[in-house]
C-alpha cells in the first residue's frame, strides 16, 4: 500500500489528501497560474477545494502574502469552477 501525499491548505491550515487539494504557483517568470499537475516548477500553494475556502482567501489576500506577489482576481475566478459544492 502507497503511503498519500499530505499538504495543507494555507488558508485553513488543515492537513488534507495532496489530490483534494488545489496548487497555484508563482512561476519564475513571475505570473501565477493555478497547476492542475501539481508538477509545474515554481513556488506552490495549496488551497483546498471548497467554495468558503477560496472566498475566504480572496478576502483575506493570504495568497497574495504566501506567493509573494497579487493574484489576480482571474485566478479567483478559475479556482471558483473547480470547488466541490
Amino acid at each position: 500500500m502507497r503511503k498519500v501525499p499530505m499538504r495543507k491548505c494555507v488558508v485553513t491550515q488543515e492537513r488534507f489528501p495532496k489530490n483534494e487539494l488545489i496548487r497555484i504557483v508563482r512561476t519564475p517568470q513571475q505570473t501565477v497560474e493555478i497547476d492542475p499537475t501539481g508538477k509545474r516548477n515554481g513556488h506552490g500553494a495549496y488551497v483546498s477545494k471548497r467554495k468558503e475556502t477560496i472566498e475566504k482567501a480572496k478576502k483575506t489576500h493570504i495568497l497574495d502574502k504566501v506567493l509573494e506577489i497579487h493574484v489576480p482576481d482571474e485566478i479567483y475566478e478559475e479556482l471558483m469552477e473547480l470547488v466541490h459544492e
